[in-house]
């Protein structure tokens, strides 16, 4: 059979869970995620995990942090004063937030956290830091 090689445009059903179980992201229900092989379209740890794969072939792929979206990076918090933030932007925790930077670039931050005078904001991806496990099944290679 045909393995996965660079230059392949695959054709792949997926799963991402956590170590905890969590599902954070799947093709179930859906078609199943195309890319090239090698191109830099996923990331590095998925891409690695399934070079070499065969149509109808099914893996599971363990991507730590540094090959998946990154570690945390601290430098990616910023604490706002609360009465900089305008009344009608919601402030839980865990609430995502579009801003722009100084340039005029649009950054999806995340309410990390809310103090007594201020607002944490988190600009990391929410999955920086985190090992991400793949059950993937390749479908077919073009």
């Amino acid at each position: 059979m045909t393995q996965a090689k660079t230059g392949d445009t695959l054709h792949l059903h997926y799963k991402g869970t956590l170590d905890d179980g969590t599902v954070f992201d799947s093709s179930e229900g859906r078609d199943p995620i195309t890319f090239e092989l090698g191109a830099g379209q996923i990331i590095p740890g998925l891409e690695a995990g399934v070079d070499g794969m065969e149509v109808g072939e099914k893996r599971t792929v363990r991507v730590e942090a540094a090959e998946a979206y990154g570690e945390h990076d601290p430098t990616q918090m910023q604490a706002v004063p609360l009465e900089n933030v305008p009344d009608h932007i919601p402030t839980e925790p865990g609430t995502q937030l579009q801003m722009q930077t100084q340039d005029g670039q649009a950054v999806t931050v995340m309410v990390a956290d809310k103090t007594e005078d201020e607002l944490i904001l988190d600009a990391n991806h929410p999955l920086a830091g985190k090992a991400l496990i793949f059950d993937v099944e390749l479908v077919a290679i073009a």
